[in-house]
């Protein structure tokens, strides 16, 4: 059976470490998945904890970088799917900001799909970072992505995405939707587990969310709780404070029973008065 995975890690600003650290986790756990399982990293995946000056030195345009090369050969070696969390993408090589891209490739290491980031993390929080202005740095995203995978069909967001609704309704149908993150650990205590429910729930779906974990570099502080939520809003794997991954089964059947069974999809009303 084919084996949904969140890889969680605690990012550092060197991508040769977090490149190193992903793949010894993915060595580790080899055991727990199949081939051509859905792997799916956490947000900032190759580099972490760091300013965005420095993010900057290291982005890379669409196909040509040591970092997406990277990704296309722990998919190939693997022979995965893997979503390779989120990494800055330039749309021209001079250009200041950068796309926050989660890319997915195929076990041949062809990518597949690309999304890049719709909503940008311009909040306040009581933490560490206590003011967080992702779009100084970063695009802005315009469109949805959804990709059918030969056992599946996948819906990709990225971390504060969470928190919009709207976005996880478009991406229906789309039987498992990723979600890489690096929910802070204030907000995450908060509302992690509720919002990714919630969304399990609304969308009929498996839910796979890979989060950062720990303290970085920077004094960030993240929640880890990488997890999987099956449609019915069942959490079916969490791993909390430390590295290592959380995996489940994937259940095309499950999926087709709860919306069978519950067809909110045929329900839902164009408009509200």
């Amino acid at each position: 059976m084919t084996k949904l995975v969140a890889l969680q890690l605690n990012g550092a600003s060197s991508p040769e470490r977090n490149l190193a650290k992903i793949e010894k986790i993915l060595n580790q756990n080899q055991a727990l998945f199949t081939a051509n399982s859905l792997v799916v990293l956490p947000e900032c995946a190759a580099i972490f904890g760091c300013s965005s000056r420095k993010m900057r030195t290291h982005a890379e345009v669409e196909n040509d970088g040591v970092i997406q090369h990277a990704f296309a050969e722990l998919a190939k070696k693997y022979q995965i799917y893997l979503v390779a969390g989120s990494t800055p993408i330039l749309p021209t090589p001079n250009s200041k900001r950068f796309f926050a891209a989660s890319i997915l490739y195929s076990p041949k290491g062809e990518v597949l799909a690309r999304y890049n980031k719709i909503h940008l993390f311009d909040v306040e929080v009581d933490d560490n970072t206590k003011s967080y202005s992702e779009s100084s740095s970063t695009i802005h995203g315009k469109q949805i992505v959804k990709h059918a995978l030969p056992w599946t069909s996948i819906g990709m967001s990225i971390c504060y995405d969470l928190r919009f609704s709207g976005l996880f309704n478009k991406l229906r149908p789309a039987n498992v939707i990723c979600v890489p993150s690096a929910f802070t650990k204030v907000t995450g205590n908060a509302h992690w587990h509720a919002l990714l429910k919630a969304r399990a729930i609304e969308n009929q779906c498996y839910i796979i969310a890979a989060n950062q974990v720990g303290e970085h570099e920077d004094g960030r502080q993240t929640f880890g709780n990488s997890c999987i939520y099956s449609p019915w809003g069942e959490l079916l794997s969490c791993i909390k404070t430390q590295e290592g991954v959380a995996v489940s089964d994937y259940s095309e059947k499950l999926v087709d029973e709860i919306r069978r069974k519950m067809p909110v999809f045929e329900h839902s009303m164009e408009s509200y008065e």
